[in-house]
């Protein structure tokens, strides 16, 4: 179980965690946010392989459906890794994808439901997952 305690003097600097009886750690908030995106780039680059599409395709208005199921699953990917929906918004706005809230909250309810109902969806996403984590 982790707790996370702001210091009153770094609060906007640095988290205090700590893992039960472990000693407490530091941990820079930049650093989290540069994790995240590096799994962002990550998810991102094995759902473009698996789709065969460019990420100039994924982060362009595209309603084709290949596209959007693309697009879809790496929202439900970044959330369930967890990934805060705001920085899954800011890494796609980065990348030229401006996306109200909502609709990705829309996309990743349309995976989950289909994980939910389609073992296929479900092995997808498992295979994506220890794709990303293999060195590239």
């Amino acid at each position: 179980m982790m707790s996370i305690n702001n210091e009153s003097s770094n609060s906007h600097h640095m988290s205090r965690c700590s893992l039960n009886s472990l000693s407490p750690c530091l941990v820079p908030l930049k650093n989290v946010r540069s994790m995240k995106q590096e799994i962002f780039e990550a998810y991102t680059s094995v759902v473009c392989d698996r789709f065969n599409i460019t990420e100039e395709d994924l982060f362009k208005k595209n309603k084709s459906r290949d596209v959007v199921d693309a697009r879809y699953i790496l929202y439900y990917m970044c959330h369930q890794r967890p990934m805060r929906i705001r920085y899954i918004q800011q890494y796609l706005k980065e990348k030229g994808y401006d996306i109200a809230h909502s609709s990705i909250i829309w996309g990743i309810k349309q995976i989950t439901d289909l994980v939910e109902t389609d073992s296929d969806y479900k092995s997808l996403i498992e295979t994506l997952k220890l794709d990303a984590l293999q060195p590239r």
